[in-house]
C-alpha cells in the first residue's frame, strides 16, 4: 500500500549549505514526501554557499498558513542566521513545536536557529562542532552524535552527516521499513565516520598549472545530490568549478525536481580548456549527456589528450561506455547498470581510479568520489582535512 504523503517544509536562504539542503530534499522526496522548498529571501532564487544557485518552489510567506508534518532547517553560514531572522519561519517552527509535530535542523541551525528560539531546552541535540558551546548555552543537552533524535526533534552535525540525517527523518515520518527501502539504492557508506578508501589502478599524476579548472555539466534529470556534492566539495578545495547546462537555458530541473541554475551554457564552457571533466548521474541527466554531441566531443578530446575525466552513478554506463570512453579501463557504475559495463571486474568498488579516469556508484558514494578527486589533485592530507571539516570523517 502506498505510504500517505507527508508534508515537509525545507526553508532555504542566501548562504544555505547546498549539500545539506539538497540531500535532505532529495531523500525525503524519494520516500514520497511532499517537500516544499521555501525561500526566506525576497525572491525564489537563493545564492547558497560555494556559488551554488538554488531556485525555491515558493516564498516562505506563501507557506505561513500551511500545516506540515516536518519542518527541517539546513545549515550554512550566514544561511542559518538568515533563517533565524525570518519571522514567518520562526512562527511556523514555534507552532510546529507547540503542536507536538516533528522539527529538525543540521549543522549551524540547531544552535543558531532552534536554540535561539528556545526550542531545544532540556533536549539532547547535536550540531556543527564550532557551535556546540552555543548549543549548550541555549539550554540543550549538547551531544556529539552524528544524528540525534530526542522526541520530536532531530539534529545532525554537518554536510557529511546529511544523508544519515535525511534517512533518520524518513524513519520518523514513515517508519524503519521505508527508511531501509530508501537508503538501499543510495549506496550509503557502510561505516559512517570512518576513513574512505579508493581502488586505484595504473596510477598517474593528475597535473594542472595554477588552479585546476573543472567542468561539471548538468541537465534536466541530473541527480541533484551528486551534482551538488561534487561542486561543493571541489569548490571547498579551491578548484575553479564551472557548472554548465547542456540544456538551452541556465535553469535545470534535476531528477527529484530540485531547480538549479548553472553558471554558463555548455556552448560557452566548450570554448575553455579543463583539467578535469566530471559527470554527475541521474537517468535523465545521463541520457541528455550521452545525446549531447558537444559534451561527448569534449570528453573524447579530454581522453585523447590524457587529461582526467570522471563520472558517477548512471553516467559511466550510459555516457562513457557507449561512446568508447571506458575502452581498456576498469570502472564502476550504479549497481543496477553495471551489466552495461564491458569490464565489470572492479565494479564492486565504491570509487575506482584507473589512470586519468575516475568512476563511482551513486549518491551515497558522491562524497568519497569528490574527496578522491581532491586527493588526486591536491594529495591525501588535503582530502582527509576536508573530510573532517564536513564531518564525513569523525574529527
Amino acid at each position: 500500500m502506498a505510504s500517505p504523503s507527508r508534508k515537509v517544509l525545507l526553508p532555504i536562504a542566501n548562504g544555505t549549505e547546498p549539500i545539506e539542503a539538497v540531500i535532505t530534499i532529495d531523500v525525503l522526496r524519494r520516500a514520497g514526501a511532499d517537500v516544499t522548498v521555501a525561500s526566506v529571501e525576497k525572491q525564489l532564487r537563493v545564492d547558497a554557499c560555494h556559488g551554488v544557485k538554488i531556485v525555491a518552489d515558493a516564498l516562505i510567506s506563501d507557506c505561513s498558513q500551511s500545516v506540515f508534518d516536518l519542518i527541517t532547517l539546513p545549515g550554512g553560514i550566514p544561511g542559518a542566521a538568515n533563517l533565524k531572522n525570518n519571522g514567518v519561519l520562526e512562527s511556523l517552527v514555534r507552532k510546529q513545536a507547540a503542536d507536538g509535530q516533528l522539527y529538525a535542523a543540521i549543522c549551524a541551525s540547531p544552535a543558531v536557529a532552534l536554540g535561539a528560539w528556545g526550542l531545544l531546552k532540556g533536549l539532547k541535540a547535536t550540531g556543527y562542532p564550532s557551535f556546540m558551546e552555543q548549543l549548550a548555552s541555549s539550554g540543550a543537552n549538547a551531544v556529539e552524535s552524528r544524528v540525534q533524535v530526542d522526541g520530536k526533534v532531530v539534529t545532525s552535525r554537518g554536510p557529511g552527516t546529511t544523508m544519515e540525517f535525511s534517512v533518520a527523518l524518513v524513519e520518523q515520518l514513515y517508519g524503519k521499513e521505508k527508511a531501509d527501502e530508501v537508503s538501499g539504492p543510495l549506496v550509503m557508506h557502510p561505516n559512517h565516520g570512518d576513513e574512505y578508501t579508493i581502488k586505484e589502478l595504473n596510477p598517474v599524476q593528475w597535473t594542472f598549472s595554477d588552479i585546476p579548472n573543472i567542468l561539471v555539466p548538468i541537465a534536466n534529470g541530473t541527480e541533484e545530490m551528486e551534482a551538488l556534492i561534487i561542486i561543493d566539495i571541489l569548490r571547498r578545495a579551491n578548484a575553479n568549478v564551472v557548472v554548465a547546462s547542456v540544456e538551452d537555458k541556465l535553469e535545470i530541473v534535476a531528477s527529484r525536481k530540485v531547480k538549479l541554475e548553472a553558471d554558463v551554457i555548455l556552448d560557452e564552457a566548450a570554448k575553455l580548456s579543463f583539467d578535469l571533466i566530471v559527470l554527475p548521474g541521474g537517468l535523465g541527466g545521463a541520457q541528455a549527456f550521452a545525446n549531447s554531441e558537444k559534451l561527448v566531443n569534449l570528453l573524447k578530446k579530454q581522453s585523447e589528450s590524457n587529461r582526467p575525466y570522471g563520472a558517477i552513478c548512471a553516467s559511466p554506463a550510459l555516457v562513457l561506455e557507449p561512446h568508447g570512453l571506458l575502452k581498456g579501463k576498469k570502472a564502476t557504475s550504479f549497481p543496477a547498470l553495471c551489466e552495461k559495463l564491458s569490464d565489470r571486474s572492479e565494479a564492486e568498488n565504491r570509487v575506482v581510479v584507473d589512470g586519468n579516469l575516475i568512476t563511482s556508484r551513486g549518491p551515497g558514494t558522491s562524497i568519497e568520489f569528490s574527496l578522491a578527486i581532491v586527493e588526486k589533485l591536491f594529495g591525501r592530507q588535503k582530502a582527509i582535512e576536508l573530510a573532517k571539516t564536513i564531518l564525513f570523517i569523525s574529527p
